[in-house]
């Protein structure tokens, strides 16, 4: 015989022929598949018949596969478990959700919240693609109430009126300046002292509404009467405090590296805490697709779970 195609092969024959294989019985197969043994017995020969080829030695007393009954079981074995892996995952994908999910993010956000709903959304659908834009929080804002994009993270000092804001986490600031600056290693600093200090700004935080929290810090600490340097990049932010052209406010955990190795020097003000509540924005005017929504529920899920994950 020259073989046989795989539209020709019976599937319940080589399921039957599996079940004998396993029992090392004709009658105990029978048992297990709730069928007469003359049944079984049929179906064995029909399929050595279809695939040319004895499949088991057997008398009376005696019962073994042959060489090619042995591999032509390995294979029904594999082939079985591939079939109940199809089923599982056609059961578990009655669901699946397609789309895509599309944000706007202020830069250098770091969050275990954001990054675990990231991770178990993608688990849960991973049909569904990410589209994230870095935007400044009063663009972020000003795009939302627009209509021209769904969702938001951002940094606020208090929620918008007409948008719905949904607070993540808070997130904490502090004053640095550079290992060329004069005032590196001083462990306590009057405020008065900084007020005069030439300042490094985000370049948004000179925009007008007070959106953007690192305006707010900024003002609440009467800073940056003389600006020396402003970027809406916080890496080059960054690198300007570091190169000593003056102060600036940056998120305490995004340069926790640079104080340990000595680049950026924390200025500690009595009484004086920085910070701004970082929130996921929505516009309730705006429907959200479908999987966008389902993003949303996964964060409020996660909040709920874990209140301190932020």
């Amino acid at each position: 015989m020259d073989g046989i195609s795989l539209t020709e092969l019976n599937w319940n024959l080589l399921r039957t022929f599996h079940v004998i294989a396993e029992e090392q019985s004709l009658t105990r197969a029978a048992q297990r598949l709730g069928v007469s043994q003359p049944s079984v017995t049929n179906a064995l020969r029909k399929l050595e018949e279809q695939l040319g080829c004895q499949l088991v030695f057997r008398d009376s007393r005696h019962f073994e596969l042959t060489l090619r009954g042995t591999k032509i079981h390995r294979e029904c074995t594999e082939m079985l478990r591939s079939a109940d892996r199809i089923a599982g995952l056609s059961r578990h994908g009655v669901d699946e959700e397609r789309g895509e999910v599309r944000f706007q993010i202020i830069t250098n956000l770091r969050s275990p919240l954001f990054d675990e709903a990231l991770r178990l959304f993608h688990q849960r659908h991973p049909s569904v693609s990410f589209r994230i834009e870095v935007q400044s929080s009063q663009t972020i804002i000003r795009n939302l109430q627009d209509e021209r994009v769904g969702l938001g993270v951002c940094l606020l000092s208090k929620p918008v009126m007409n948008l719905t804001c949904r607070k993540l986490f808070r997130e904490e600031f502090g004053i640095f300046c550079g290992k060329e600056h004069p005032l590196f290693g001083r462990e306590d600093v009057a405020l008065r002292d900084l007020q005069q200090e030439p300042f490094i700004t985000f370049a948004c935080a000179t925009d007008a509404g007070g959106l953007e929290p690192m305006a707010v810090l900024r003002q609440s600490a009467n800073l940056g009467q003389r600006i020396s340097g402003a970027s809406p990049n916080m890496e080059e932010i960054r690198r300007m405090i570091m190169s000593g052209l003056g102060i600036g406010i940056l998120p305490l955990v995004s340069v926790m590296d640079e104080i340990e190795h000595g680049n950026l020097w924390p200025l500690k003000i009595s009484d004086q805490q920085l910070g701004a509540d970082v929130f996921l924005v929505t516009n309730p005017r705006l429907q959200l697709s479908s999987a966008e929504e389902k993003f949303v529920h996964l964060i409020e899920e996660l909040l709920n779970l874990y209140p301190d994950m932020g």
